[in-house]
């Protein structure tokens, strides 16, 4: 039985530790200590760190394993590009890995190739990101460079808070330095896609729902196909194959954030790992092949095709709280009657969990996937789930104010 270990055990690593264990692979999983949800679907656990290289490597190479992978993070990408070329397996390579993890050396490989991007500048204090925002001009994006799923970036309209959004993006980061940005006009969207031998070989350019609250940008889900004129999606295409290749991604799949406008692209950064979210399933349904099993397959070293059989609209969005607290009921039967229309409905957790208010794309209570091409369809959806469901004796439509 081949021999698959999985970086994290988080609720977006779920997924892929299900699909390798369907395939009949062994699953290793690691994460540091907690309560995982991934734990339970795992044949054995390593307590590790996913962004302890050597110790995973270590452990990796006693257990003489077949593959290394991921999906929806970025913590343990640099730890699989260590593993695959310490071990000669297929992935990311090692200095991908580490440009794709620090968006202050993505820009600068960014520049090298001329790829379409936000101004930007890399600061060292609060002084010099003061200097940067006044240069660029307000409002601007102060952006901590490690980081994921909208952790530690903040809109700046004015002077006298640049200073607290630098302390706030530098103090969750492992390097002292920050981005300040410029912020971008048009329309935000998402890609996915896949490289093989240096090359886009997949493409799945989507649309994208964020939560624009004051000050943070919050993913909430995303929708396929991308309503855009086909002048506009080459353009998307050419630009990513302009950021794939400075930043020497190879075997892996990529998510980036993509500004549209007068059918131009902007790419805004790049990850060397499948985007969270739902969009794998949301890959599945639309194209009709499982995104999941590709990635485990490209780990593993076998041959991987990506023909594209059929195009299903589909949408999904978050189950998210604008306020920490407590589940106190989940009306059942409502939500399996709204499956029963051929909605899918997760929820992460049970009556009596815990939840905290939305700040990132992790604090989420569930997701919701339905088969529209029409947000205000799926908007109608979400709302009828978040009348099942209570915190602190208030349904999240009430939450809301809905």
């Amino acid at each position: 039985m081949k021999k698959l270990m999985i970086l994290g055990a988080g609720i977006y690593q779920v997924p892929l530790i299900k699909k390798a264990k369907e395939m009949g692979l062994q699953t290793l999983v690691v994460s540091v200590p907690g309560e995982y949800p991934g734990f339970q679907y795992a044949d054995r656990v390593f307590l590790l760190d996913t962004r302890d290289c050597e110790g995973i490597y270590q452990a990796a190479r006693k257990e003489q394993i077949d593959g290394i992978c991921t999906s929806g993070t970025d913590v343990a990408v640099v730890t699989i590009g260590y593993v695959c070329e310490k071990m000669g397996l297929p992935g990311i390579p090692r200095e991908a890995a580490r440009i794709v993890t620090d968006k202050a050396l993505m820009k600068e490989a960014f520049q090298k190739k001329q790829v379409r991007a936000a101004r930007y500048r890399k600061v060292f204090s609060a002084k010099e990101a003061e200097e940067a925002a006044q240069e660029i001009g307000f409002p601007v994006i102060v952006k901590r460079v490690d980081s994921s799923g909208s952790r530690g970036i903040l809109k700046v309209s004015k002077r006298e808070d640049v200073e607290s959004a630098f302390r706030e993006a530098v103090s969750g980061s492992r390097v002292p330095y920050v981005l300040v940005e410029e912020v971008l006009g048009g329309r935000e969207i998402g890609v996915d896609g896949f490289v093989q031998d240096g090359k886009l070989v997949f493409l799945a350019p989507h649309e994208k729902f964020v939560y624009q609250g004051e000050k943070i940008t919050v993913p909430m889900g995303h929708g396929f196909p991308l309503q855009e004129d086909a002048k506009t999606l080459e353009e998307i295409s050419r630009q990513m194959q302009h950021a794939v290749e400075p930043a020497g991604m190879d075997q892996c799949p990529v998510n980036a954030d993509v500004f549209v406008r007068d059918q131009k692209a902007w790419i805004v950064e790049i990850g060397g790992r499948t985007g969270a979210t739902c969009i794998p399933e949301l890959i599945g349904i639309h194209y009709g092949f499982d995104f999941y099993e590709k990635m485990i397959r490209n780990a593993l070293g076998e041959p991987v095709s990506f023909e594209e059989r059929e195009h299903t609209p589909c949408m999904a969005k978050l189950l998210v709280s604008p306020r920490g607290g407590k589940i106190t009921d989940i009306d059942h039967e409502g939500i399996r009657k709204i499956r029963e229309e051929g909605v899918e409905v997760q929820l992460d957790y049970p009556v009596g969990h815990s939840v905290s208010a939305m700040e990132n794309g992790t604090d989420r209570i569930g997701h919701v996937i339905a088969r529209t091409k029409r947000e205000e369809e799926l908007d109608e959806v979400i709302q009828r789930v978040e009348k099942c469901i209570e915190i602190d004796h208030r349904t999240l439509e009430e939450l809301w104010g809905k």
